[in-house]
């Protein structure tokens, strides 16, 4: 469940719900390791479901990686702030290393 703040935040048709790629390969990754239980075409069908729209990775983002403090080990979370930086974005998570980096707004 999310937060009552978050969820006001980005409930509602006047949000655009957005996921980067990274996290996509993150669940493939998990499911690999069986630390995870969602095949591919279910994540397919909950991005059809959901209305979610993938962001890629992209040079600039990856660009973006070189500059970011070593706040958060995780290659995945590095990406994803990488791309929110880069692209503006908000970051929907309850993740607090997160609220480490500058110029990234956070909601949570």
């Amino acid at each position: 469940m999310l937060p009552k703040n978050a969820e006001r935040a980005i409930v509602g048709p006047e949000h655009q719900w957005l996921i980067s790629a990274a996290s996509l390969v993150e669940i493939a990754s998990k499911n690999s390791s069986g630390k995870l239980d969602m095949t591919e075409p279910e994540m397919r069908r909950a991005l059809r479901d959901l209305e979610v729209a993938v962001v890629a990775l992209d040079a600039s983002h990856a660009a973006a990686m070189f500059s970011l403090p070593l706040h958060h080990r995780d290659p995945f979370d590095r990406m994803i702030l990488a791309t929110a930086i880069v692209e503006k974005l908000p970051i929907v998570t309850g993740d607090r290393i997160f609220r480490r980096y500058s110029g990234v707004k956070i909601i949570w």
